[in-house]
């Protein structure tokens, strides 16, 4: 692999002008593509063999007009102080809205009038009107949403407290500027890491082509594949995040390369060959993380993780071929302003042309101090982390319900406005649906009614006037939707009543989803981690390399999901991260985190530990085989971890609390790992086991492929005149 790479890079860096001309032709492509590409027509959501979708599938069955899975919007009425909404001046005002709900748009299904359905609270002071629509929140038009909008406002202006919720008003999730300021963090670390601007430019340059072609590919697709709104948001987050980092270990090798005084097209085939086989396993290892969500068979989480990944591997090509190409234009101007500025090393430069003792970086210091001290640091690594960890043990999961959502919002008002005048229940009805006759709901409603858990139960509703088969049964839970007691009660219900009544809605439909993510939580953690335990062991030629890694991982993901459960679920400095209301952790973060954090995490182990693996290879002790993988990586390592830290770190500025727990989450676990478990405990357990950290069984080791990550097959290839002679006649074919 490291020959055929070695042999990509200098193609790539001798054909710069046209390989440059074939991205910024793909960029263009997928740019028109999806500046051309219609908004997407769906944004659904299913869970497969669960019963809240079995019991939605059988809605749209019976009730083919009821549109079961329409976008719903919940208007929410407060009389003025010492008024009530039955009052006939402000009953008339109310009525007005409701008249222009209904002909506000033409994808209204149906508008509940409050005084016909007894959807007045018992003071008089709250009442709402819930609208239906014909399509899903997705599918909505602009102009439906003026209307919805507008007549809250008319309200309004009328003296009444008018606030809106519902999956209605579902639209993009802002994130700010926020990415702005990640990506300008990220510039300020390359600077300082390289001392040139060419140099620090050239991985925002690649790596903003890579995502740009990824999202516009993503949005191009939206509507042929059904890609949910969040969906360009991950892809962008960890296309972003691995592509900067891709191309600052291709440029830092090449850097390296020059240093050692090869050539300018010689050293970037090196650095390509090196460095750029890094970057494909590293790759791997994401893509498979991304990929390997499919396990948990939730639609929308599978077409996030594949879209991630295919942006990931945009990465992988662009590290491969676009860095060496625009390495062709940059030549030495990649080199650090040292050679000329004190500020940036000159005075380095000046002591080693003068034949002085280069002194040792911060990488190397830090890896003779962990090799003298390996067991102490071990410990702290490990207890710091542990400590970190304890909150999992109160771990609470769920989905965000409306009630997370920031008070300056219509949708959090108007939860906190059902809450006061109903109960919290209101703001996520339960909804029974029996597959059979009167005698069975009315059956199911008495067993709900006698648990005795339930604030309201409504009389079922048949599906036609005669021959009903199919009855709705709603019931409101006494607590808010999120709820731990909400949960138990959907749970005792199902225990309860027979197979014929199904429960569903919103919040049934969470808990499911919550389930089915706890199900599919160890068989996938097996998938991923036991292919890229397996991609390592070729890769370092090892069994404890990898299992190690492995280990470190799971050490670093439950120490930032203990994080998460302290800032979003206890609150602790909720202020600093805009949370304004902590609840359960979102059901998806575990599973998510084991899938994205781990290709992540593995990104780090690759790079730096494939450079010791190459210097013991070459013959160096195990111990100075760490030292001079630190010598080399931890520099280029630790600001690949800051500059993906500020990008992940970005995302936390987002009104939508799923993604600023995602772009958290990131960024947290980005900082454990790559600081604690691979450039603490890492060394110190490499340290302790010396020579039997690269111990390989010989029946394993002959069935192992070998891909040659640490170059030595390259080397040997250099060093051989036949080899030269390929390459001279490599170099005569492409002139040609």
């Amino acid at each position: 692999m490291a020959t055929f790479l070695y042999r990509l890079g200098k193609g790539a860096f001798r054909r710069r002008r046209l390989v440059a001309l074939l991205w910024v032709a793909l960029l263009f492509l997928a740019g028109f593509g999806a500046a051309s590409a219609s908004a997407p027509t769906s944004g659904s959501f299913s869970i497969p063999g669960t019963e809240a979708q079995k019991a939605f599938d059988l809605l749209e069955q019976r009730f083919p007009g009821a549109a079961a899975d329409g976008a719903t919007a919940r208007v929410v009425i407060k009389a003025p102080a010492g008024q009530k909404v039955t009052d006939p001046a402000v009953k008339g005002k109310v009525e007005k809205l409701v008249g222009g709900l209904k002909s506000g748009s033409d994808q209204i299904a149906s508008v509940d009038d409050p005084y016909q359905v007894n959807a007045v609270s018992q003071d008089g002071s709250t009442a709402y009107i819930t609208a239906k629509y014909k399509v899903n929140a997705m599918e909505l038009t602009d102009d439906t949403r003026e209307a919805l909008t507008d007549s809250g406002e008319g309200a309004q202006e009328g003296g009444l407290t008018v606030e809106i919720g519902g999956d209605a008003l579902q639209v993009m999730p802002e994130t700010g500027s926020g990415e702005i300021i990640g990506i300008m963090v990220a510039a300020v670390v390359l600077v300082v890491t390289f001392g040139s601007l060419v140099a620090a430019g050239l991985p925002l340059l690649t790596a903003l082509i890579g995502v740009g072609i990824g999202i516009s590919s993503i949005t191009a697709l939206a509507n042929v594949l059904d890609l949910g709104t969040t969906t360009g948001t991950l892809a962008m987050m960890i296309g972003l995040a691995v592509g900067i980092d891709y191309a600052l270990f291709i440029v830092s090798r090449y850097r390296a390369e020059l240093a050692e005084g090869r050539e300018k097209e010689e050293a970037a085939g090196r650095a390509v060959g090196t460095a750029g086989s890094a970057v494909v396993f590293a790759g791997l290892t994401v893509v498979i993380a991304l990929v390997g969500l499919a396990v948990v068979n939730i639609p929308m989480l599978t077409k996030m993780g594949a879209a991630a990944a295919g942006t990931v591997v945009i990465a992988v090509f662009v590290a491969l071929t676009l860095v060496p190409a625009m390495i062709g234009f940059a030549q030495k101007r990649v080199l650090p302003a040292g050679k000329k500025s004190r500020l940036f090393g000159g005075g380095k430069a000046k002591a080693e042309a003068e034949g002085a003792e280069p002194k040792p970086n911060g990488g190397t210091r830090w890896a003779r101090f962990v090799l003298r001290r390996p067991v102490a640091v071990l410990l702290a690594g490990v207890i710091g982390l542990g400590a970190i960890a304890l909150p999992v043990s109160q771990l609470e999961m769920g989905l965000p319900d409306e009630g997370s959502q920031p008070v300056s919002t219509t949708q959090r008002r108007a939860y906190d406005l059902l809450s006061e005048g109903f109960g919290p229940g209101f703001n996520g009805p339960l909804m029974l649906v029996v597959d059979g006759d009167k005698a069975a709901a009315d059956k199911a409603s008495e067993q709900v009614k006698a648990l005795g858990l339930a604030a309201a139960v409504v009389p079922p509703v048949p599906n036609k006037e005669k021959d009903a088969d199919t009855w709705i049964v709603t019931v409101v839970p006494k607590d808010r939707p999120s709820s731990v007691e909400t949960e138990n009660l959907v749970h005792k219900i199902r225990d309860v009543t027979g197979d014929e009544v199904l429960v569903t809605g919103a919040t049934a439909m969470n808990i499911d989803f919550s389930q089915k993510m706890d199900d599919a939580l160890l068989p996938y953690l097996a998938l991923v981690v036991g292919l890229a335990f397996l991609l390592l062991m070729v890769v370092f030629r090892s069994v404890l390399v990898p299992l190690k890694a492995a280990l470190g991982f799971l050490l670093s993901v439950v120490a930032a999901l203990g994080a998460v459960v302290a800032v979003f679920q206890w609150g602790w400095l909720g202020g600093l991260f805009g949370v304004e209301q902590p609840g359960p952790i979102m059901s998806m973060m575990p599973i998510f985190m084991v899938g994205v954090v781990f290709g992540l995490a593995m990104d780090y182990e690759v790079f730096l530990v494939t450079r010791m693996r190459e210097a013991y290879v070459h013959g160096e002790r195990p111990g100075q085989a760490v030292v001079t993988g630190f010598q080399h990586g931890a520099r280029v390592v630790t600001a690949a971890a800051v500059i993906m830290i500020a990008v992940f770190s970005g995302f936390i500025g987002s009104s939508e609390q799923m993604i600023k727990m995602i772009g958290f989450s990131l960024a947290i676990a980005v900082l454990f790992d790559a600081f604690i478990v691979r450039m603490a405990i890492v060394p110190a357990v490499l340290a302790l086991l010396g020579h039997r950290a690269w111990w390989l069984p010989k029946w394993l080791d002959r069935i192992l492929p070998n891909v040659d990550v640490e170059g030595e097959a390259l080397r040997k290839h250099l060093a051989d005149p036949a080899g030269e002679e390929d390459s001279d006649q490599d170099r005569r074919l492409v002139k040609a």
